[in-house]
Formats: C-alpha cells, sequence, structure tokens
C-alpha cells in the first residue's frame, strides 16, 4: 500500500506540472521493494529520473518528494 499511496502523489503531482504528460503507474510488474520513476522518451530512450532500491532503511528513504520529481524531470526535458 505504501507504494502505491506514494506512486499516486507522484503522478499526481506529475500530471498537474506537465499536462500533455501521459503517467504509466508500473505498465510492468515492479521489482519486488522497489520505487523508481523513469522518463520515456519519443525516441524510446529510458532516463531513471528516481531510484530507491538502494536507499533505507528507514523505507520513508525509499521514496522521493513529489516535487522533486518534478524538478528532475524539468533537468531531462531542457
Amino acid at each position: 500500500r505504501v507504494y502505491g499511496r506514494n506512486a499516486d502523489a507522484v503522478s499526481e503531482v506529475l500530471r498537474h506540472a506537465f499536462t500533455d504528460l501521459t503517467v504509466e503507474i508500473n505498465p510492468e510488474k515492479p521489482r519486488r521493494n522497489s520505487f523508481e520513476v523513469s522518463l520515456l522518451k519519443e525516441d524510446g530512450s529510458k532516463v531513471e529520473l528516481w531510484s530507491g532500491i538502494k536507499k533505507g532503511p528507514p523505507r520513508k528513504l525509499k521514496f522521493p518528494e513529489p516535487d522533486r520529481v518534478v524538478e528532475m524531470l524539468k533537468g531531462s526535458l531542457e
């Protein structure tokens, strides 16, 4: 549940910041106990914006602040 709540929070902030952005949550089965945010570009390349795999304990360190993900995405689009 914690992962789902954090995914919803990040996707909500991204949708508000970038109205033309398509946000998908787990199009494939996710890795166990991981939280990652990636940007899939139109050319098919993938940019990892956040990975909490090597973070924690505590578990809360695995999740980014949603506003931080927006800033990371802005930096990747420049």
